[in-house]
């Protein structure tokens, strides 16, 4: 015992953590099946008690893929050709016929459709400069410049799908890119075609509106907070003054006299026309503007928008900004030309510079005259990615937005502002759908034929190698334990293959000790004691079971890194099934083996 304290030590910690990431997930299923047995008035008031358990534990546990829960699977694809297209100073006849090419060209070559461009253009010994860029650029500055357009063509693309999926309200929705030009958008429980299409293909909605006056904002604020009060039955106070009563309030004293300045925090200092909101009380504030009585106290010309991204308050914990603009916007981001972040020389500062068309340049001038040193918000699809102040008029169109942390959150802001006339289409190539009753029956087959499987596998192992087989069942305990576990630490998606992988990995856990217990019993005829044989046992049965589970690794890596939805989630859960095995069925079978000869030899036996 004591000469495998720290491997014992290594498997508890292991064992311990994996506990502790599954936790979540054993949870998150209590949860819901008390909130199942509960109706009506109980059952807003389990939601309301335990929101943030609720919240936590839904994000930290193990996720159901689509197969599993229903919803919908769309592949957009962006039309990168159209984007090369419009990029084009002038399109010539020649230029018309090169574009021609290289379309029926695309429809079955799997090069980039900036390489097939260039490569029809010099077979006609034609210079790209000639319709983009300047006549001093080459074919590779061309080719360069077109390729990052392309790129970020593609994040626009994601950046506008993933702003308007979490403004759908989709739980658990998976965004990701596909290749050079798709992108792969999963949304949990949707079951509306309809919406999905409008929501996925409309145009991004850009906009730039005023930020009303933060007197006039923090009014309509107290106004609400004091008919939150007044239905509860408690006096309102302002929360703008700071009275020594109201001072010497606990945070929870205040919030039960101040409904809505209890959650949605201001700062008469700073910005007393803004309000705080801590991300687990976001949807109670949205809520409380949507009620019918609260939206006859706002101004028709008043909106209330939340910021797109937070910021990291005290504790660590996420804050959401409340903004209150004008209704109507001043300008629609149909006008912007072009977008670029960069460093500003003069500050070393990100910074991103915009361009508008002629129009937009007459109204900008025209607008920002009107409001310096007030606040203009930038708004896509409803939610506000920046509230710059105007400080002076802006002629010609050009102008630069400050106040960007780094170079990454002004990309954003450039990603967002050239969405708005986002010049590829996206188009959906690709869409299924999966009913939550195919969902459940899945489930149902699936763990039936994985618990069928591993009866009969623990069964087997016991009666034909007796104590080894007992042992190598124990360690397929601790294999799944570990599987799950990592797919839990990871935010993985556990897929109806993810659920087959887990089935081969414990094939895979069986067949590494199989190997080893005839190793030991070819061992053991030639006259070894049980411990000698054991050891030798192991060591020679280890170089066969390194390159088999290598070579099944790789091959799960190359399926995860080419192959798409079901087939990603069979060769995730393979992956680390590979893993938890080589750990379990070597590491963790020696360590009891070798407790059990300490003790006594005759107790272990291999059939």
């Amino acid at each position: 015992m004591r000469k495998n304290r720290n491997k014992l030590i290594l498997i508890g910690l292991s064992v311990l953590l994996a506990l502790y990431f599954l936790y979540p997930t054993y949870r998150d299923y209590q949860l819901h099946k008390q909130l199942r047995s509960l109706t009506g008035a109980d059952s807003l008031t389990f939601v309301e008690q335990n929101e943030k358990a609720i919240r936590e534990n839904r994000m930290k546990r193990i996720k159901l893929g689509l197969d599993l829960q229903g919803g919908m699977r769309v592949v957009l694809e962006v039309n990168v050709l159209k984007l090369l297209e419009d990029l084009a100073k002038n399109r010539d006849d020649a230029f018309t016929a090169v574009l021609k090419q290289v379309r029926e060209e695309a429809k079955t070559s799997e090069e980039s459709p900036v390489l097939l461009l260039r490569r029809a253009f010099e077979v006609r010994q034609i210079r790209m400069s000639r319709y983009y860029l300047a006549l001093r650029n080459t074919n590779d500055d061309v080719a360069k410049y077109l390729e990052d357009e392309s790129v970020k063509a593609i994040d626009r693309g994601i950046e506008i799908v993933r702003n308007r999926v979490d403004q759908y309200g989709v739980s658990e929705p998976s965004i990701q890119k596909l290749g050079g030009t798709r992108i792969i958008v999963e949304l949990p429980g949707a079951t509306n075609e309809n919406e999905v299409r409008q929501l996925l293909q409309g145009t991004a909605l850009l906009e730039f509106k005023l930020l009303k006056d933060s007197d006039l904002s923090y009014r309509v604020m107290e106004t609400i907070d004091k008919t939150l009060a007044a239905a509860s039955g408690k006096d309102s106070v302002a929360a703008k003054k700071d009275t020594t009563a109201e001072a010497d309030m606990t945070p929870e004293e205040f919030a039960k006299k101040h409904p809505f300045f209890g959650i949605a925090i201001i700062d008469p200092q700073n910005a007393p026309g803004e309000a705080f909101v801590l991300e687990e009380n976001k949807l109670k504030v949205q809520h409380i503007l949507d009620r019918e009585d609260i939206q006859q106290l706002i101004p028709r010309d008043l909106q209330f928008l939340w910021s797109a991204k937070t910021r990291t308050g005290g504790e660590g914990k996420k804050i959401f900004t409340l903004y209150a603009v004008k209704a109507t916007p001043e300008l629609t981001g149909g006008v912007i030309t072009n977008a670029r972040a960069t460093i500003d020389p003069s500050f070393n500062q990100p910074i991103v510079t915009m361009e508008m068309n002629n129009e937009g340049s007459r109204e900008w001038a025209r607008i920002t005259g009107a409001n310096i040193n007030k606040r203009i918000a930038i708004v896509m699809d409803n939610s506000i990615f920046s509230a710059p102040v105007v400080r002076s008029k802006i002629t010609g169109g050009n102008s630069q937005i400050e106040g960007m942390e780094n170079i990454d959150e002004a990309r954003l802001l450039e990603i967002v502002l050239k969405a708005g006339a986002l010049p590829a289409p996206v188009e959906i190539v690709e869409h299924r759908s999966v009913g939550p009753s195919l969902g459940e029956d899945s489930i149902r087959a699936g763990l039936l034929s994985a618990g069928l499987a591993t009866l009969l596998t623990v069964i087997f192992m016991v009666l034909y190698y007796h104590t080894g087989g007992g042992v190598a069942d124990l360690a397929l305990v601790f294999c799944l334990l570990f599987v799950l576990a990592v797919l839990a630490a990871f935010q993985g998606t556990l897929t109806l293959p993810g659920i087959a992988g887990i089935i081969l990995t414990l094939a895979v856990a069986v067949d590494a000790n199989v190997l080893i217990y005839e190793r030991i019993r070819e061992e053991t005829a030639t006259g070894k004691t049980l411990r000698a044989a054991i050891d030798a046992g192991y060591e020679k049965a280890w170089t066969a079971i390194f390159d088999s589970n290598l070579t099944t690794f790789i091959t799960g890596l190359i399926l995860f890194q080419f192959g798409s939805g079901p087939v990603q989630g069979f060769a995730l859960t393979l992956m680390i099934g590979i893993a938890a095995s080589m750990f379990s069925a070597i590491f963790i079978t020696r360590v009891i083996f070798e407790m059990l000869t300490e003790k006594s030899a005759a107790t272990v036996n291999f059939g």
